[in-house]
């Protein structure tokens, strides 16, 4: 493949189902058996000593289980078999020191979702411009929104295929995920300009350029509070305030212990559906920024933050007597900060950059965070008090006193980092593998 310039690329196309209450019903059940498979291979893991944990041993028990409980029957014996791949390479993560252990997953906490490993059980077809036809294991033909080219019919051969997909779902619905594995030229190295970029919450994306990347939304309130719902109209924000209100009052009709009424939880799946729509549509704007990015710029840098350190909590709540006091030192404040800083999510803004520059044949550079906001681009002194506040940066030396935006100016830092050779890592395209390294104690199942 590299020698003749072809590389192969995997990458995933996510499309909504139009479904029948009935065939919403047989998917449900399908999620709900493949959790408890699951669950059930967790504890035959756990049970089993170490010799037995083979994966033809757990074949076994899993083909057992489906003869002897009805319920996970439903499941097609392929997606068994995907649950099982998936959980042995949950372990293998862990031994490599790239995740933490495997555990139970919980009927609320975790998404719903069903794999179909195989793409020639899909039987794709495009009925027109907006529709196509897909085939899903016990389900039937179901349409789906066809919104990307895929490599289906004459176009599909043994480079450029459908690998299999995912059934998955959120609060608007059941979506089908295809994995799609093309071949494509190795990009030629990118030759476009370099950039800092500082992630910021007033400037999502500022660069050292001056060529921001902002949605157009105001990330704080005439107040001074920050926006929980940005990416709603007014209209959707409104609806949802009155939404918010009415499960707060019929909250207070269920006692402790007692399921909540379907009057309720109607309620909650109408506001998880508007929570969710300001999601996609705030994944959308980081997909295309992101894509923009690397198509312009040759190598990008940007700042090696600990999000987890930026965003914890104050302090823990202080007694009913202080908790004045506790407000004013700004323990408010700093939570809306973290809101801010979660609804950016820059971590999946670095992470889409890692695979879109390699992807057009720049690089993503990771440089050191200290003092980026408060050290001049322009003198290159660190004078205390010249971040004036979240959006000025007026630099205190006498023989300076250069003044511009406080974002910009980090920008700026970033890439003179860059530039001097103050480099933590070059990202490669692989992505985090290896985030875990520190660890030297190897998990009790992996002894």
């Amino acid at each position: 493949m590299s020698e003749l310039g072809l590389v192969k690329r995997q990458f995933g196309h996510r499309a909504r189902l139009a479904l029948s209450p009935a065939e919403i019903r047989v998917i449900d059940d399908q999620a709900h058996a493949a959790r408890t498979m699951w669950n059930c291979l967790h504890s035959w893991w756990q049970m089993m000593p170490k010799d037995k944990r083979t994966l033809a041993d757990a074949d076994a028990a899993i083909r057992q289980a489906r003869e002897d409980l009805d319920h996970l029957a439903v499941l097609p014996a392929q997606a068994a078999q995907a649950v099982l791949k998936t959980y042995h390479r949950a372990w293998v993560n862990c031994w490599e020191r790239r995740a933490g252990e495997p555990g139970y997953k919980g009927r609320f906490r975790s998404p719903m979702s069903v794999d179909i490993p195989q793409g020639r059980d899909l039987n794709i077809v495009r009925v027109h411009r907006r529709w196509g036809m897909v085939s899903i294991p016990k389900v039937g033909r179901v349409r789906f929104r066809w919104t990307k080219d895929l490599p289906v019919g004459k176009r599909a051969n043994n480079e450029n295929r459908i690998t299999g997909a995912r059934l998955v779902k959120d609060a608007l619905g059941w979506h089908i995920a295809f994995r799609v594995q093309t071949l494509e030229r190795a990009p030629k190295p990118h030759l476009g300009a370099e950039a800092g970029i500082d992630a910021g919450v007033n400037i999502p994306l500022a660069l050292s350029n001056k060529d921001h990347q902002d949605h157009g939304r105001p990330p704080r309130l005439a107040d001074g509070t920050a926006d929980r719902d940005k990416w709603l109209t007014e209209k959707e924000k409104a609806k949802l305030l009155e939404l918010e209100r009415q499960a707060a009052h019929r909250k207070t009709f269920c006692k402790r212990g007692e399921k909540t009424s379907r009057r309720l939880q109607h309620t909650y799946d109408q506001i998880k559906q508007l929570r969710a729509k300001a999601t996609r549509r705030a994944l959308d704007w980081q997909h295309k920024t992101t894509t923009y990015l690397a198509r312009t710029y040759g190598v990008l840098v940007v700042e090696q933050l600990d999000i987890l350190g930026m965003t914890k909590s104050p302090a823990p709540k202080p007694d009913s007597e202080q908790q004045g006091a506790f407000l004013r030192n700004g323990a408010r404040a700093k939570a809306g900060l973290n809101r801010s800083i979660v609804q950016e999510a820059w971590g999946r803004t670095v992470t889409m950059l890692t695979y879109k520059t390699a992807r057009h044949g720049g690089r993503l550079v990771k440089v050191p965070a200290p003092h980026t906001s408060q050290r001049c681009s322009a003198c290159g002194f660190t004078t205390p008090g010249s971040r004036e506040s979240q959006e000025l940066f007026a630099c205190k030396n006498p023989d300076c006193g250069w003044t511009a935006n406080a974002d910009w100016n980090a920008a700026r830092n970033i890439l003179h980092l860059y530039r001097i050779g103050h480099v933590i890592v070059e990202v490669p395209a692989a992505g985090r593998r290896g985030r875990r390294a520190g660890k030297t104690v190897k998990p009790v199942a992996a002894r």
